[in-house]
């Protein structure tokens, strides 16, 4: 009897033991599951780049149901696109060519009423370049027994030996072509015939840069008085010290800054504490505390939100994956009335966005699983969640935070070519060009013209430099 009583003991220690063990076991699954699936994030889940995604590999679809993929070229159904002929004043000279007799059979012929066949055709004249001599020429003074030279004109002597245009060519090379010193001073002595040292091509960047400083300037005093703003940043390398690019895009310009932070310091710095307009940006800390400490106003963007509630949807807690899937359903009809608006009237299109809105933050606040994960998105629509819908009742801010972040690829595109800069010289160079160049593309504006025209003006003292800043309608 006794000892069937032990035996029974040791049994329930033994199960005991086993439970405590397996208890142990699930947390400890559960943890190496989520481990995993942060370590699965992409740019459809989390804020990663999509070059992120290249590391992965490639889809396999079964043999059964192979991707259709579309071949190259133009495609079936979409209109041809032609380019257009040049103007009869950009035509330098016209060649025409005529029939004595059929190349068929020889006999005579006489004038079809048909336009000509015509091919329009550019070419490179051979000597691409005009060199110019000034001459100061030299008197004797016998009263001060000197000898003074002739004024050269001030776009001379600041030019150099590099003309305003020449001069906007090799910075449009350094900027748009992410061509090297080495690449540019190969060019100019293969095509252009002129052989310079890179230390001099770097002189000529520093005059463009210094021609480029007032445009920036204004746009950098404007940023504080716009009604809307969207911020991205971005690492920038500076003799291997990490800096951060900071790109402000309004609505019809673009501005990036580089500096040592990251912190909403540089927020307070560039548009104030006192900022009227509307901050469209990511969920990034240093945003949130800029909106808390001077209590702007911010639009969150969604497609950051749907990113993380996708996120949710890949891990191992069944709970929150149906609480992941609850929120992105109701952010998928929210959309889909966005793509509808055109055909709905604005009051009902504002009455069933906001009606869609007060279902996400009920959904994102009811029933929360107990994870981390799901705990943190819950406090999130608690603290902010009126914040992800700022569009809704402010025409002309933008759900998402796409604008800044389009701005922002030339950039990392750049980064990657030329490994970052080396000196406060290097870093106000890129922030001026880069500038210049997004705010071009942002009004349709030739970039290398207006390049063009702020040397010509910063090689005549007085001349009015060009502006960044559009007029008003």
């Amino acid at each position: 009897m006794n000892n069937s009583i032990l035996h029974e003991q040791e049994l329930l220690t033994i199960i005991a033991e086993l439970q405590t063990s397996n208890a142990k076991l699930q947390k400890h699954i559960v943890e190496l599951e989520t481990e995993l699936a942060k370590l699965r994030k992409n740019s459809s889940t989390s804020s990663k780049p999509p070059s992120s995604d290249i590391v992965k590999p490639p889809k396999t679809y079964p043999e059964s149901n192979p991707e259709k993929k579309c071949k190259q070229g133009a495609q079936l159904g979409h209109p041809k696109h032609d380019r257009l002929a040049f103007a009869p004043e950009d035509i330098d000279e016209t060649h025409e060519y005529t029939l004595d007799t059929c190349p068929d059979c020889g006999s005579f012929l006489c004038s079809a009423n048909k336009a000509p066949r015509v091919i329009q055709q550019v070419e490179v004249i051979e000597k691409p370049i005009r060199i110019d001599e000034h001459r100061g020429l030299a008197y004797w003074c016998e009263n001060c027994q000197k000898v003074h030279y002739g004024k050269l004109p001030p776009a001379v002597e600041k030019g150099g030996l590099f003309g305003s245009r020449l001069t906007a060519q090799v910075a449009y090379m350094k900027s748009v072509c992410h061509a090297s010193f080495s690449t540019i001073r190969k060019y100019l002595r293969d095509v252009v015939k002129i052989k310079v040292s890179r230390g001099y091509l770097r002189k000529v960047i520093d005059k463009v840069s210094k021609a480029l400083q007032q445009p920036y300037d204004e746009l950098l005093m404007q940023l504080s008085k716009e009604l809307w703003l969207n911020v991205d940043e971005t690492g920038h390398k500076d003799n291997g010290i990490k800096f951060w690019t900071w790109c402000f895009r309004a609505e019809t310009y673009t501005l990036f800054k580089i500096v040592d932070s990251r912190s909403s310091q540089i927020l307070f710095d560039v548009l104030g504490k006192q900022f009227s307009g509307i901050l469209g940006c990511d969920y990034f800390s240093a945003y949130r505390k800029y909106m808390k400490d001077s209590d702007v106003r911010v639009q969150f963007c969604l497609a950051h939100l749907i990113r993380d509630l996708k996120y949710l949807t890949t891990l191992s807690d069944q709970a929150t994956v149906t609480y992941g899937k609850d929120l992105l359903n109701a952010m998928r009809e929210m959309f889909g009335i966005i793509h509808k608006h055109e055909t709905m009237n604005e009051k009902e299109f504002v009455s069933s966005l906001t009606k869609v809105h007060q279902d996400i933050l009920i959904k994102g606040m009811c029933n929360i699983p107990q994870t981390k994960e799901a705990q943190n998105m819950a406090n999130r629509f608690r603290l902010h969640g009126d914040a992800y819908f700022r569009f809704i009742t402010t025409p002309g801010v933008e759900p998402t935070n796409n604008l800044a972040e389009q701005a922002i690829r030339f950039v990392v595109i750049d980064r990657v070519i030329t490994q970052g800069t080396r000196s406060e010289e290097g870093r106000n160079w890129c922030e001026r060009i880069w500038t210049t160049l997004a705010t071009c593309s942002n009004q349709t504006r030739s970039a290398y013209e207006f390049i063009c025209n702020a040397v010509q003006a910063y090689f005549v003292p007085d001349q009015l430099i060009p502006s960044l800043l559009m007029a008003p309608p």
